[in-house]
């Protein structure tokens, strides 16, 4: 098994070597550039390609990937919202993911961002750097007994729930599903949730359903001094109407890991560059928000585990025989 390895970074380098020592019949070539149309005819004479969760693996890049004989596309990541289906399943194209690596690393960045954004910790730390001591505009609040409202209660939203139990927090919990595991916590629905939660954090997958499922109208629902959260996909959130909602003062802090048109920043260094785009400028100028970018899943221990599903799912389709809870879409090639 032959892997053509994109947009690789020098932690993926690190953890992807560290488990082929592992795994005689599979070996990976690395590119620094992400996939696209002119890069995706790279691929000529590898079995699989590897990609993240911003790699944009259009209907066209699927129809290149093919003609270069590419049997599978291995995600590294649990999220596939960036790849067309359609379009692999006319080519025959088998995708494999990583379901869940480590659910807890990314509900304590959650939380992380939670904390920082409500106690200002970003705003206190340049001050001190420039030997600025005040205190004056860092009061924050306390989650103690404070209501959690927690948006998808999967394995990241279930972990984010015990880590808000931990702080003595009430958990409210929205999902079409409920977690038998989450006795502690009440499920509601998503009205209720919105408008009795002191921090709200988003974790659910993007679909048709969830897109903007934070619009002006949830907003609106909201606490004055509410806590947002988003660390899952960024189009759940509109941010028109977050940035509306920011100017009203209706957020006491907004920490996002995630955001829309995120995708020519994210895992980039653009420090010399000027922002083209007026919306992610905006959302950096704003006092009480602190964004990450797309650094949830960083941890030792998940990009250990991240390494070890993705290598496991090309071998095991090597083999015939897929982990089918890691299959989003199977085909033969026709």
């Amino acid at each position: 098994m032959k892997i053509l390895f994109y947009d690789a970074k020098s932690y993926d380098r690190e953890s992807f070597d560290d488990v082929l020592r592992d795994y005689d019949g599979v070996s990976i070539d690395y590119l620094d550039s992400d996939i696209s149309v002119r890069t995706a005819r790279l691929a000529a004479g590898y079995d699989a390609v590897c990609v993240f969760v911003a790699s944009p693996v259009t209907g066209e890049v699927v129809r290149v990937l093919f003609e270069k004989g590419v049997r599978l596309i291995l995600l590294r990541c649990a999220g596939y919202n960036n790849v067309d289906l359609d379009a692999c399943e006319e080519y025959g194209i088998t995708v494999m993911r990583v379901p869940g690596y480590s659910p807890e690393t990314v509900a304590e960045h959650a939380m992380a961002l939670a904390l920082a954004a409500n106690r200002r910790l970003h705003k206190a730390y340049i001050r001190v750097r420039e030997n600025n001591f005040s205190l004056v505009g860092l009061t924050g609040t306390n989650f103690y007994k404070k209501t959690a409202g927690i948006i998808g209660t999967g394995k990241i939203g279930a972990a984010m729930c015990r880590i808000c139990r931990g702080f003595g927090m009430r958990i409210l919990a929205y999902d079409v599903n409920e977690n038998p595991e989450l006795d502690f916590t009440e499920y509601t629905s998503l009205e209720r949730l919105l408008s009795e939660s002191d921090l709200i954090s988003l974790h659910c997958p993007l679909t048709d359903d969830t897109y903007h499922m934070i619009d002006s109208g949830a907003v609106s629902m909201m606490k004055n001094g509410v806590v947002l959260v988003n660390t899952s996909r960024g189009a759940l959130i509109k941010t028109d109407d977050l940035i509306a909602g920011i100017r009203e003062h209706k957020f006491a802090g907004v920490g996002l890991d995630v955001y829309e048109e995120e995708n020519d920043n994210v895992f980039e260094n653009r420090e010399d560059d000027i922002l083209e785009d007026s919306t992610t400028a905006m959302l950096l100028s704003f006092p009480n928000v602190i964004v990450t970018s797309h650094q949830g899943f960083l941890t030792g221990e998940a990009l250990r585990a991240i390494s070890e599903t993705t290598v496991e799912n090309a071998a095991s389709f090597e083999e015939g025989s897929p982990e089918a809870s890691n299959v989003i879409r199977a085909g033969a090639v026709v």
